[in-house]
């Protein structure tokens, strides 16, 4: 257990720096501005003031919903910094630009300015607040800013609390005891390193009532809601902070969220990332980098066109009917590259050799060219530049029956790229193990999505060798 000092002046401290943490991203987003403005000896005047206070106030805005401002014993340093980041350039950013194009006024700033201060600014927050992190965690190490956690029931989800406590010092929570009123046969075993047993439920009240806890985090399975209840009302007349640590570890979870329905507390167990403000940001993604991306290939897709045309008969473009979000079928473009155009109630995946496959075509599925024409699909809405990629409607609905969860990767918008295709899991799913592991990559990028990880996916797609493996 920590002193009292350290731990008082912690209690508050995290609570105090969040108005400093805003003052001074509003003066960094200023500064990063008036540095460049003043390095080549112009005069800054009243457009300057103007464009500095709406970034400054779209970042405090956007930084909100990004969760940028909450405690930093809730949130590591990486996706702080991601957030900044994300919310910076496709939030802020797109905004400014667009303001100065409907406004006319973007010749009267300097385009050596605008540009550095578009990548100074974020760089600035990020610098502060790597700075202020990495100082409360060394306070923390030496028992400042640290407040005692007691943790009731001995349970495998109370093992996984006292680890998190343990393996993430940031939280600056220290275990002071487990506590439950239950035999030690009936107790999960925890390990003396992670802490030892303090009581029972009794003597977790006392301690609550003495001041020697600061929190509580109770770990008993949902269905021990009696003894939960009881805890709860003797524990109101302390003035512990309360946590309910609901084990939902035992549920598939997709992204889960809590919430509120006419103020009764729920908790989505499958639940879209693309939420709010996450959904805003996915979006500026797609239209920003995919405007880009078409521009820079319009050219070579007019080539590619021609070239199927005159190469095989038929189409250029093929369209398919795939599975969009929530199961809505969509009309996916690409650039034919076989002898048929299959969009029937069964299809044949193409394998390596296929006999289907033009020579051209080869080439295309081979280099992921033939996928280019789904950049309309992004701009129009029913595609995502990274996602799970979308199958054929007869494939969906063989393998919805049978591989469990399959239909959450519609929870999402089916991507031109994804994770399980920079991994090599593209091509024929000629076995069950294949196609569940493609499914278990989609998975994984759903529950874990982030802005960085998508432009992470779309380097190793275009850099990257896993992105090419099994193409044909």
């Amino acid at each position: 257990m920590t002193s009292n000092k350290p731990t008082e002046w912690g209690g508050a401290a995290d609570a105090e720096l969040a108005p400093v943490m805003r003052v001074v991203d509003f003066v960094l987003i200023y500064a990063a501005l008036w540095l460049p403005t003043y390095a080549r000896g112009e005069a800054w005047d009243q457009k300057d003031w103007t464009a500095a206070t709406i970034a400054a106030v779209l970042f405090m805005v956007i930084g909100q919903s990004l969760r940028i401002y909450q405690s930093t014993r809730e949130m590591r340093l990486k996706p702080q910094l991601v957030r900044i980041w994300g919310g910076w350039v496709v939030g802020v950013v797109p905004i400014l630009l667009f303001l100065l194009f409907i406004s006319k006024r973007s010749e009267e700033y300097s385009r050596f300015s605008v540009s550095t201060w578009f990548v100074l600014a974020p760089l600035l927050v990020s610098v502060w607040r790597t700075a202020t992190t990495l100082t409360l965690r060394e306070l923390r190490a030496h028992g400042y800013n640290t407040r005692a956690a007691a943790i009731v029931g001995m349970t495998e989800l109370g093992e996984r609390l006292a680890l998190q406590f343990k393996g993430v010092p940031s939280l600056g929570l220290e275990v002071h005891g487990f506590y439950d009123d239950r035999g030690e046969e009936r107790c999960h075993p925890i390990p003396e390193s992670l802490g030892q047993r303090a009581g029972d439920l009794a003597d977790a009240v006392d301690a609550a009532r003495a001041g020697e806890i600061d929190l509580i985090y109770i770990a008993f399975p949902l269905r021990a809601e009696p003894r939960i209840a009881e805890l709860l009302r003797q524990l109101s007349d302390t003035t512990a902070s309360v946590y309910l640590a609901a084990d939902f570890f035992a549920y598939d979870l997709l992204h889960a969220r809590w919430g509120t329905l006419g103020g009764v507390p729920t908790v989505s167990l499958h639940e879209t990332p693309f939420y709010g403000v996450d959904g805003w940001l996915k979006r500026l993604e797609d239209i920003v980098i995919g405007t880009l991306i078409l521009i820079t290939i319009a050219i070579p897709m007019l080539v590619i066109g021609i070239c199927v045309k005159l190469t095989s008969p038929g189409p250029a473009l093929f369209r398919q009917r795939r599975y969009g979000l929530n199961g809505e079928v969509i009309n996916v473009l690409k650039f034919r590259s076989m002898t048929v155009t299959e969009d029937g109630p069964e299809i044949k995946q193409a394998t390596a050799g296929d006999a289907r496959i033009t020579k051209l075509g080869a080439f295309l599925r081979r280099t992921n060219l033939d996928e280019l024409p789904q950049f309309f699909n992004v701009l129009e809405g029913s595609m995502s530049i990274v996602g799970p990629r979308p199958h054929a409607v007869a494939h969906n609905e063989l393998y919805r029956k049978r591989i469990q969860g399959y239909m959450l990767r519609h929870k999402v918008k089916p991507g031109i790229t994804g994770w399980a295709q920079v991994n090599g899991w593209r091509g024929e799913t000629d076995t069950l193990d294949k196609m569940e592991k493609r499914i278990e990559h989609d998975l994984d990028y759903i529950r874990n999505w982030s802005l960085l990880w998508d432009i992470q996916i779309i380097s190793m797609t275009v850099f990257g060798s896993g992105a090419r493996r099994n193409a044909y």
